[in-house]
């Protein structure tokens, strides 16, 4: 199963679209699946508030793991990584049209009848699962694009 089929499966086995994400991504880079689910917890439908896709801001967590260790202020890897979310960005936008929970679904994501149309549409099931799907496939093309994809951390015993 390839990682779009795997977020995909993680996200309708129950989690949400970022904790999708990050438990597929995280482990890549030491970063154990029950703490990615936790870390990705708060993120899911556009940060609970129809904001950025939770299935984006995942995307974002994953990048920024994948450069590697943070070795004091180091303003290029912050750059760099900054520069991997605009490019993630562009590519998920050219398939979607928008980064937005509440654009992608077309209701307003913040509100409680947002939310229950959702449900009643089943968009949750139907729309929901594309988008984390193309976010792991961007990811798994970007991270593979990456010169020196970073070594899994260890924790020293």
């Amino acid at each position: 199963m390839d990682s779009s089929a795997r977020a995909a499966s993680l996200f309708e086995g129950r989690f949400s679209c970022t904790q999708s994400i990050a438990a597929l991504f995280g482990p890549r880079y030491g970063l154990e699946e029950a703490s990615a689910l936790r870390l990705a917890r708060g993120f899911g439908m556009g940060q609970a508030k129809g904001l950025t896709c939770g299935a984006v801001t995942g995307a974002y967590m994953v990048l920024g793991l994948a450069l590697g260790p943070v070795e004091g202020n180091d303003r290029e890897a912050r750059y760099r990584c900054y520069d991997l979310i605009r490019e993630f960005d562009r590519r998920f936008s050219a398939r979607h049209g928008t980064l937005s929970c509440s654009e992608l679904l077309g209701l307003d994501m913040d509100t409680e009848a947002g939310r229950q149309e959702a449900g009643a549409r089943n968009l949750f099931r139907t729309a929901c699962p594309n988008f984390v799907r193309d976010a792991a496939a961007i990811l798994d093309e970007m991270i593979a694009g990456l010169d020196t994809p970073a070594p899994p951390v260890t924790s020293e015993e």
